[in-house]
Formats: C-alpha cells, structure tokens, sequence
C-alpha cells in the first residue's frame, strides 16, 4: 500500500471514530500537523496551533452550555468547577487516547523519537484542534455533537471530586485563620520531555506536605492531598 493510501485509510479509520467525515480533508490533516512536520514554507500556519486556539473556545462553549442543560440547580460556583474539570489538559490528553489521536499525528523525527506521540501537552493540544478542524469543516452544530458524544459520560461521572485538593486546603486553611498555602517546587528529575516534578507545600504553623506528579500542576495536587490526608480531612469532603 503507497503512502498516500496509507495516509488515506488511517483519516477514514479517524473519522468513523469520531463519527464526523470532513468535506475538507487537508482541514483535518493541518488538525494533525505538529509543528515539528510544518513544512517550511507555511511554518506555524501549516501546524494545528491555529486550530488548537479555536478548538480550545469552542469546547469550552460547547461543555458550558452542555453543563448549563445537565444540572438546572447548580449555581455558578459549582459550573464553573465542573468546566474546568472537564476541559482541563489531562481531560483533553484522555480523549485523544481513547481516539488514539497520537497514532494518527505527524510528527518531525526528533518529535517522534523523543516520545511526543504520548506527550500529555501534544494529545490535549491535538485533541483540541480536532475540535476546531470539525468546526471549520462543518459549523458549530458538528463540533457540539462531536463533543457531546465524548465528553457526555465524563460530564455526568466526574473522575475527580468536584474541589481539586489545591482549591479545598486553600479555603480549610482559611477556615482555620491561616495564610494561603504556598507552593515551591522541592526537585525535578527525569527527561526533559517526561520530567517528574517533586513539590512540597508549606501552611505556617503546619509541618510541609510533598507529593509527586508528572507536571507541576499535578505534583502540587499531590502536595496539597498529602497535606489534606495526614491533617484528617476527606478529599470528597464538602469542608474540612
């Protein structure tokens, strides 16, 4: 089978997973082009970056108005947690592997050698610029049926509580007259494109908590839960 037949067969074996089949299939490979296998001449432009930008306000629309139909009796606070929940990076890098999206990238070979096809940036950006390519190609309509059908079930069976364990020691630290808790990054090891971030948390008056994570973001997490956990307070708890 040539190359191009190749090419070919895996954007149909995509767009039946998607259940979406573009009009424009050079839309749809631009929503796959790393920048890394831009060609020269078009440079970023030839890249899903464009794409991933729109994509990005897209799906927070689409997840937005899907939250506001789903639960009539949440107030702001509690949509707004939810939103981000179900729109955050790791959400996003967890749908491009369910759609195998990292199979499907063009990456340069150095990109590809240094394991950017299971980089959770490069997935949750991808994922993102599939939403956008959809909406290009076919209106707003497709992309919202597009993302109703992958992000329904996360939507109505969160995998994290609702108050990630940084928002919830914040305000039991309020509660209890303390200052904000602060976070510094205590050591970072591992390869530059899959680091492994050590982060320890420090609340005056409290001994510090460390925890572990393959971003910062997720290390501080970890942090925070760690500290949450050894001072007794439940993570699905409402307060502490």
């Amino acid at each position: 089978m040539s190359r191009k037949a190749k090419s070919t067969q895996a954007r149909e074996e995509l767009e039946t997973r998607i259940g979406y089949t573009f009009a424009d299939a050079t839309i749809l490979d631009r929503a796959l082009t790393h920048i890394s296998a831009a060609s020269p001449k078009q440079g970023r432009g030839g890249s899903y970056q464009r794409l991933e930008f729109l994509g990005d306000h897209v799906l927070g629309l689409a997840v937005s108005d899907m939250l506001y139909r789903a639960f009539p009796k949440a107030d702001e606070g509690e949509l707004s947690r939810r939103l981000a929940d179900l729109v955050r990076r790791e959400t996003c890098a967890d749908v491009a592997r369910a759609l195998d999206l990292g199979a499907a990238l063009r990456l340069g070979s150095s990109e590809s050698n240094a394991g950017g096809r299971r980089r959770l940036a490069t997935l949750a950006d991808v994922c993102e610029a599939l939403i956008g390519a959809v909406f290009v190609d076919g209106g707003y309509p497709a992309a919202a049926t597009l993302i109703e059908r992958l992000w329904r079930e996360r939507m109505l069976t969160p995998v994290r509580p609702l108050r990630d364990p940084k928002t919830m020691l914040q305000e039991w630290a309020q509660g209890r007259g303390l200052p904000t808790p602060a976070y510094r990054e205590v050591e970072r090891k591992g390869p530059h494109h899959n680091p492994e971030f050590r982060v320890a948390v420090d609340v005056p008056a409290l001994q510090p908590a460390e925890g572990i994570g393959r971003s910062k973001r997720a290390a501080e997490q970890a942090a925070a839960a760690a500290m949450l956990t050894r001072e007794g307070v439940r993570l699905d708890a409402a307060n502490g």
